[in-house]
C-alpha cells in the first residue's frame, strides 16, 4: 500500500544506556489525554516547520523533530541518532502520522521530564518492558512493543546500534476478531521486499 505524500511525519528516540542487565531504555508514560493516551512510549514528536531543512530527506526532518522533541520531554541533549525503523500507521484511525524510529546513546545528564507531556520517565530493559506490559502493569503499542522485542535480543548498546541503520518499514492494521479487536502488524524490508502480517498483539 502506498502512503499519501502528505502524510504528516514524526521522529521517535530509542535511548539506550549501559547497564548491569546489559543496557536500558528510557520510556515514558504520556497523559491519559491526547496521543497515545496513558500509554509508555520513546521520548519524539511530529516535525514542525523548524525542523525542515531545503532539500533534506524526510529522515533528516524526522531525526531533527526527534532531537528537538527529547529536549523539550525530557532535557537530554542527543546527537548521534542512527535510523531504526519507520511504522506506517492503521488506515482505520483518525490521526494518522508516519513515524521514524532512532537509536541513540544516553547523553547522561539528569532527566527534566515536561510536567505537561510526561506524566513519569523510567530507564527499564527491553526484558522489563515487555513483562510490565504483560502483566497487564503498562500500555504499549504495537510500535513500541516490536522495538522492545527487537532490543531485547541484544546483549550490550554497541551491538544493538551496530545493527541499526538499515530501516525497516512496519505496517499497522487492525482486524475485528471473535474475540475483539487486535493490532496486527507486518514488515516490510526496505532492502529486500515485503514479508507476511506475521504479528499479533492483544485486543483493546
Amino acid at each position: 500500500m502506498t502512503e499519501p505524500e502528505d502524510l504528516p511525519v514524526a521522529g521517535t528516540v530509542v535511548l539506550l544506556r549501559p547497564a548491569s542487565t546489559g543496557f536500558q531504555v528510557l520510556l515514558i508514560r504520556r497523559p491519559d489525554r491526547g496521543s497515545f493516551p496513558g500509554a509508555w512510549v520513546f521520548p519524539g514528536g511530529k516535525v514542525e516547520g523548524g525542523d525542515r531543512l531545503p532539500g533534506a530527506s524526510e529522515a533528516d526532518d524526522a531525526r531533527r523533530a526527534g532531537i528537538r522533541e527529547t529536549l523539550e520531554e525530557t532535557g537530554l541533549a542527543i546527537d548521534g541518532l542512527v535510523p531504526w525503523s519507520q511504522w506506517h500507521p492503521p488506515a482505520e484511525v483518525p490521526v494518522r502520522i508516519r513515524t521514524w524510529f532512532f537509536l541513540a546513546r544516553d547523553p547522561g545528564g539528569e532527566l527534566h521530564p515536561a510536567p505537561d507531556e510526561v506524566v513519569s520517565a523510567e530507564w527499564v530493559s527491553p526484558a522489563e518492558g515487555l513483562a510490565r506490559h504483560g502483566a497487564g502493569e503498562w500500555t504499549l503499542f504495537p510500535p513500541t512493543w516490536v522495538s522492545l522485542h527487537r532490543l531485547s535480543a541484544f546483549g550490550d548498546v554497541d551491538s544493538a546500534l551496530a545493527a541499526a541503520g538499515a530501516t525497516r518499514l512496519f505496517r499497522t492494521r487492525i482486524v475485528e476478531t471473535p474475540a475483539g479487536r487486535e493490532f496486527r502488524w507486518g514488515e516490510d524490508r526496505l532492502e529486500t521486499g515485503t514479508l507476511p502480517w506475521r504479528f499479533t498483539t492483544g485486543r483493546t
